[in-house]
């Protein structure tokens, strides 16, 4: 008899993708260009806040080997395989709040997001 333990492996499925605004796509490009060997971003979740989940935005120099690619107009978003089913279908943009620029996150996945913007639960 055959045992399946259940396990869930990212590379099983067909994810819908993440998509980038125009403001956000000349954002990163814009931080690209200040930066040389700046490829693009990566955008991952970690466990914490108030909600169970916040994002991650870090630089990238050199992808990682589970890094999916997403691009427009030559801004690259890599996300990395393990946070696609929190986050597969998300909309990155880059908006003005008052005074503050910020990456915005449009994710369908998230079932609740704490007052501060800042972490989200599925």
């Amino acid at each position: 008899m055959e045992s399946h333990s259940g396990t869930f492996n990212p590379q099983d499925f067909s994810w819908r993708g993440l998509t980038l605004t125009p403001a956000a796509a000349e954002h990163i490009r814009t931080l690209c260009s200040k930066q040389p060997g700046l490829l693009g971003v990566r955008l991952g979740i970690k466990q914490t806040g108030c909600a169970g989940f916040g994002y991650v935005l870090d630089t990238v120099s050199e992808p990682d080997e589970d890094d999916l690619l997403y691009e427009l107009d030559g801004a690259r978003l890599y996300v990395p395989l393990q946070a696609m089913p929190f986050i597969d279908g998300t909309e990155v943009d880059y908006v003005r709040e008052g005074l503050n620029q910020i990456f915005k996150f449009h994710n369908p996945k998230a079932q609740h997001e704490c007052g501060c913007g800042e972490s989200f639960g599925v």
